[in-house]
């Protein structure tokens, strides 16, 4: 993809960093005049699935990658070394979690799960529009 340098984060196993990577999402928006709202939802989102599903009793990283498209909308991965793929819950409105997947569903024009190989772990992306 046009060789740009891609702009990573390795997430640390614990939930308050859920912060920090709204602030890198901001930056990195920031730099491509994009409005940072919908990327910091959905980045929050995806981090706060892999740390809770994916950081049992590994020390594997979480990462968070974010390039863009060739039709400039941002491309954003979070990478984890849990096996088991996510998948939507019927949204339960008295639930507090569960919600995740179905946010990223509303905002992100798709979205989708690859799993590594050697069962390494997964990477969930997703596509969202510079609106």
């Amino acid at each position: 993809m046009g060789g740009a340098a891609e702009n990573e984060m390795v997430v640390k196993q614990d939930l308050k960093v859920v912060a920090e990577v709204r602030r890198f999402v901001r930056l990195v928006t920031g730099q491509w005049d994009m409005d940072d709202f919908v990327p910091c939802l959905v980045a929050s989102e995806l981090v706060t699935n892999a740390l809770q599903h994916a950081a049992s009793a590994t020390d594997d990283d979480v990462i968070l990658r974010l390039s863009r498209t060739e039709d400039d909308a941002l491309w954003m991965e979070v990478q984890d070394a849990a096996v088991g793929l996510p998948h939507m819950l019927a949204v339960d409105t008295t639930s507090e979690t569960g919600r995740g997947l179905f946010i990223v569903d509303q905002y992100a024009r798709c979205w989708g799960i690859r799993a590594l190989a050697d069962n390494a772990g997964k990477i969930v992306f997703a596509v969202i529009d510079r609106t």
